[in-house]
């Protein structure tokens, strides 16, 4: 606790001792004592005021307080000591709550530090030495082995370097460095050891510049300005013009004093803290950790919200997105086998492999005889067969590719996916395409900050732009800022700025300067970095991006209510100070009329602790909501045998195009329809109870009926099979309407997914 956080406790303590003693003193019949006790309590925060506001003046501030020291120190002058020492108590109480609202939790760098490597690896002749990286100099040879993260900044000298450098630029996917491509400190060694030349000492290197930027960016914040300070600057000279007059009339300065008791601004000292407190508390409620009454705030002021990509907007990791099979082979088949096969694996594409196996209820084998080449695939044994997994050039090496590979590899290079091929016995079967992805919940947040009055999102990201630019597309933002370094990402923020209030929300250590240095920093801390969540003023602790629409929105209400607590307040202050002017109220009176006036504030400020009015209503169950989330799941693994049955009807003869027809109306059939149904009959009903609308639910009720309809046109196709002569213009009629669809089932089941997450009742 800082020496002026403990002043001011201390001063409430003399101001309670002070006032209780003088009124035991009053009742023991002793009035002497008990004026010499008040007067004690006093005199030390009218010094402790007189310094602050000096100070407070000399830095070009003059507050609400001002009205505070004149009054104490005119009822000290005029022998009102109980007067001087009721609003003693009153102002030093207000700053403890202030002091409350607006403590900021410390920035401490010391995740950022202790990441940091402290000793390299350097060749000196022929053998490699631990040397401190403060000793490591321009154009030393350095070894990098698997796993350790890199020391300073260089340029890769061995043939190859898989580098994983989501610390830096928050992509999740490692990527391949060849010989004379640069690589940054902090970034992560994601393959075989390699060596480097150093291009820059560690103090000049990438990461030390991180740690440099989040420091600059938290010590140049400008300082938290009261609220309650704008309306003093109104408040403090009306006071003093009523005391005048007050004089002026009758020639009574105890009638000037008992105008400046009533005027005492602790509904300004009190209404903006105790508002703000009671809004940290609601969004604490919610998920959302806000370090003060200052944050708080400036969101309630936000016009510019910056997001980061990779980890905020996206899930920040290797999802599957596809999985393309060869002719005669199956989805099942290819990704059992190559999850299988990676779970000898730790890499985290590997990762995301094994974890969408177990997504489809595939039964996973245990692999044998497993080999890894770190950064290229790995081979084994599964169920007696050679099976491999692994980079283009690992699996192809060099052979022909098939037609459907180079489908597969020219569908990765569109959506700016990894590819992993799987074979079998040395033959191709299939491809998984992983990348990142939206996440769940990003629509509807965006959506949220629209409606609350957010006017420019914009997303910056150390990403490629045709990536960002698919994003930013699918998002409808105002601006997206791709392949942004963490210093660019400064930059962005304060260029926004200038402008308007700025938030910025991201998660990952190359986001720690930009959130140190926007009006307000968000970190998802659910998953994010520990810096990120100590260079923001405000943490998610949720999992949900959506908690940033709900942070702003709470943080709007509080500011409203401290703002009517305040106007309220001042209005009936002013209607005691007049009382006072014309003599209805002497000193102590005023003084009591005051706290009256201070607990209504008080109790109107803490309805911030509520939610607002139209929150609470019937809500979808979490357990209802992971339900039909494993229906979609389920779903999904049929949409994408749909996929596959569309490619192998490129060059599907009649009778094999026959069979993938007749297999895909089954699937529609058996899965796609029935899905449908139930949900038209079963989980409709039960939203239309819960939203307050019915018109999204109508839109999506004819999604429905299209996928009905669209399903009985393939049914009929099936039923003309025996008897049409099957060529290449009803295999492609039948091949349109699968599609049709697969696509339209998988963006009504990502609408669906939207609507779920908005009326289920989650966990904070």
């Amino acid at each position: 606790m800082s020496l002026e956080r403990v002043l001011r406790w201390g001063l409430v303590f003399i101001a309670v001792t002070g006032l209780s003693a003088g009124i035991v003193a009053r009742v023991a019949g002793r009035p002497d004592i008990a004026d010499l006790a008040w007067t004690l309590s006093t005199a030390p925060v009218v010094a402790g005021l007189a310094f602050s506001i000096a100070r407070d003046f000399l830095a070009g501030r003059l507050g609400v307080d001002a009205i505070a020291l004149v009054s104490m120190s005119a009822a000290l002058a005029l022998g009102q000591p109980l007067a001087g020492a009721v609003v003693a108590l009153m102002y030093s109480g207000g700053n403890v709550i202030e002091d409350i609202a607006v403590a900021r939790a410390e920035h401490d760098l010391r995740s950022l530090v202790d990441r940091a490597p402290r000793e390299a690896h350097r060749r000196a002749g022929d053998h490699i030495e631990e040397v401190p990286i403060s000793a490591v100099a321009i154009g030393d040879q350095l070894l990098v082995r698997a796993g350790e993260i890199i020391p300073v900044d260089g340029v890769v000298t061995s043939a190859a370097a898989m580098i994983d450098e989501q610390a830096l630029t928050g992509e999740p996917i490692p990527v391949v460095r060849t010989r004379g491509a640069a690589v940054l400190s902090g970034s992560l060694n994601a393959g075989d050891t390699f060596e480097m030349t150093v291009s820059a000492a560690s103090g000049e290197s990438t990461y030390a510049g991180i740690v440099r930027l989040v420091t600059a960016a938290q010590t140049a914040k400008a300082p938290f300005v009261r609220l309650a300070d704008r309306y003093a600057l109104i408040f403090l000279p009306v006071t003093l013009a009523v005391a005048a007059v007050a004089w002026l009339i009758s020639g009574d300065l105890i009638r000037s004093l008992a105008v400046l008791v009533a005027a005492t601004p602790c509904p300004l000292i009190l209404a903006a803290p105790v508002a703000f407190i009671a809004g940290v508390a609601q969004a604490a409620r919610r998920g959302i950790l806000v370090k003060g009454g200052g944050p708080l705030e400036a969101l309630a002021r936000a016009h510019t919200v910056l997001f980061d990509k990779t980890g905020t907007l996206t899930v920040g990791g290797a999802r599957l997105l596809a999985v393309d099979v060869a002719p005669g082979e199956t989805v099942d088949e290819v990704l059992m086998l190559g999850a299988s096969l990676e779970q000898a694996s730790q890499h985290v594409v590997a990762a995301a492999i094994v974890r969408a196996g177990l997504e489809r209820g595939l039964c996973l084998r245990v692999p044998e005889q497993v080999r890894e080449a770190m950064g290229s695939g790995l081979s084994g044994v599964i169920g007696g067969r050679q099976v491999a997994a692994g980079s283009r050039e690992m699996i192809l090496a060099g052979a022909p590719v098939d037609e459907w590979a180079a489908r597969a590899i020219r569908r990765a290079a569109w959506r700016s996916a990894l590819i992993v091929f799987v074979a079998v016995e040395g033959r191709p079967i299939g491809a998984l395409l992983l990348a990142d992805e939206l996440r769940a919940d990003t629509p509807r947040a965006i959506r949220l900050l629209r409606d609350a009055g957010v006017a420019r999102i914009v997303m910056v990201t150390g990403d490629r732009a045709a990536a960002a630019q698919a994003i930013g597309a699918a998002l409808d933002l105002d601006a997206v800022l791709a392949e942004r370094v963490p210093s660019d990402k400064v930059d962005a923020v304060r260029s926004e700025q200038r402008l308007h209030p700025t938030i910025m929300v991201g998660d990952g250590i190359n986001d720690a300067p930009a959130l140190a240095s926007a009006d307000v920093g968000i970190a998802l801390g659910a998953r994010g970095a520990s810096a990120s969540s100590e260079a923001a003023d405000v943490v998610i602790l949720a999992d949900r991006l959506d908690r940033v629409g709900e942070a702003i929105v709470i943080a709007q209400r509080a500011r409203r209510i401290a703002v009517e607590s305040i106007i309220a307040g001042m209005g009936l202050s002013t209607l005691a100070m007049l009382a006072a002017a014309f003599g209805f109220l002497l000193p102590v009176p005023a003084a009591i009329v005051q706290e009256v006036i201070d607990v209504a504030v008080i109790l109107n400020a803490l309805r911030a602790l509520t939610p607002a009015r139209g929150r609470a209503g019937r809500s979808m169950t979490a357990a209802a909501g992971r339900e039909l989330h494993r229906d979609h799941l389920a779903l999904i693994g049929n949409l994408d045998r749909l996929r596959s049955i569309v490619d192998g009807l490129d060059d599907a003869t009649p009778e094999s195009g026959a069979a993938l027809i007749a297999e895909a109306n089954k699937v529609v059939q058996e899965q796609v329809v029935v899905h449908e149904r139930d949900d038209e009959g079963s989980v409709y009903p039960r939203l239309a109870m819960i939203l307050r609308e019915s018109h999204g639910l109508s839109a999506m009720s004819r999604a429905h009926r299209e996928i009905l309809h669209l399903a009985r046109l393939l049914a009929r196709v099936v039923e003309d099979l025996p008897t049409e002569k099957i060529d290449r213009y009803l295999m492609r009629d039948a091949q349109r309407v699968i599609e049709s669809i697969e696509t339209l089932v998988r963006m009504h089941t990502a609408q669906e997914e939207d609507i779920y997450e908005a009326v289920a009742q989650s966990s904070v």
